[in-house]
């Protein structure tokens, strides 16, 4: 008796990926065709793309019964396309890729082995070099301090375009129904066997430059600085009674002077209370800035706003992508 195949369920959300989309797909057949034992299906989100990529994927979806295309109405996100992806997967194993060839595809098993042998829940690809600009390399390792930080994830440890998970991880994650969601907190929310696999990261394969822009790259930042942790609210009551503390003792120490020198007409300078000013102010702003953040998303997850819209879907079950 044949023992049952397992799975892979690949995930791509595509951006401008009309020139690459073909190449990543014909890499995942070939990585896949190496091994007997293994079935496959491949989940295509179209993330609003402004190019032709939808029109690619409906061609590629009718050539292939095993691609699944799922056209987004709007671009929310890289991460919440990631997550309409998750919703139509049948697979044992969930691989993330990227749609423009950096991606090794071909380094698939060095991530599926561990996973699979029951010693960890999730791999994440660890590049030794990553190659974007300097200025995204830099937002990279704020977002990795802030989750070191803000959700406890492991240090030195990257969540990279190139991952894999046991499906119970996906199906946890799909429990997640608000806005601004976050992978990186969702899959640390799930389970911490997660093993980091060095291995290169490829150049673009269009030569285009990244789709994540300055703005789309610092609200990942927010998501990751809100979404899954009350830690900058506890952080900012700490910042509030140390200012409070130091502005006790230095009134005390004014009074003190004005005891001991009551022929000091001038307590403190204009200069000095100007400063004091500015820095509460600018803490008290800021506090009420991260206080108006929260209660905003609260805001936007009551009025049930949703995670992504679906247009269309191509080679789908009717049954999928219900995750009630």
């Amino acid at each position: 008796m044949n023992e049952k195949q397992a799975k892979l369920s690949f995930v791509i959300p595509c951006y401008r990926s009309e020139d690459t989309i073909e190449a990543v797909i014909e890499e995942i057949r070939s990585t896949v065709s190496q091994r007997d034992g293994y079935t496959y299906e491949i989940i295509c989100v179209n993330d609003s793309s402004p190019d032709r990529v939808l029109d690619v994927l409906l061609r590629l979806a009718a050539e292939d019964t095993r691609i699944k295309v799922i056209d987004l109405a709007k671009n929310m996100g890289k991460h919440a396309a990631i997550l309409a992806g998750y919703a139509f997967v049948t697979g044992d194993y969930v691989v993330n890729l990227d749609d423009d060839c950096q991606s090794p595809v071909c380094e698939l098993w060095k991530l599926l082995d561990p996973v699979q042998s029951g010693a960890y829940d999730a791999a994440t690809a660890k590049y030794r070099k990553k190659k974007q600009a300097f200025w995204k390399n830099f937002g990279s390792w704020i977002n990795m301090k802030v989750g070191t930080v803000m959700l406890n994830k492991p240090k030195n440890m990257y969540f990279e375009n190139f991952s894999l998970l046991k499906r119970f991880v996906v199906d946890e994650i799909l429990r997640y129904k608000n806005p601004y969601p976050y992978l990186e907190g969702l899959v640390l929310r799930a389970t911490g066997r997660i093993l980091p696999v060095e291995m290169e990261e490829r150049d673009r394969g269009d030569g285009k430059a990244t789709g994540y822009t300055f703005r789309k790259s610092l609200a990942l930042f927010f998501n990751g600085f809100t979404a899954f942790s009350v830690k900058p609210l506890r952080v900012s009551t700490v910042i509030g009674i140390a200012a409070a503390v130091g502005g006790f003792i230095w009134a005390l120490v004014a009074v003190i002077r004005k005891l001991i020198h009551p022929e000091s007409v001038r307590i403190l300078g204009y200069t000095s209370i100007i400063v004091v000013l500015l820095i509460l102010g600018g803490l008290i702003l800021l506090s009420l800035g991260l206080i108006g953040e929260y209660i905003g998303r609260i805001y936007i997850s009551l009025n049930n706003s949703p995670q992504y819209v679906i247009r269309q879907t191509v080679n789908t079950d009717p049954e999928e992508g219900k995750n009630d």
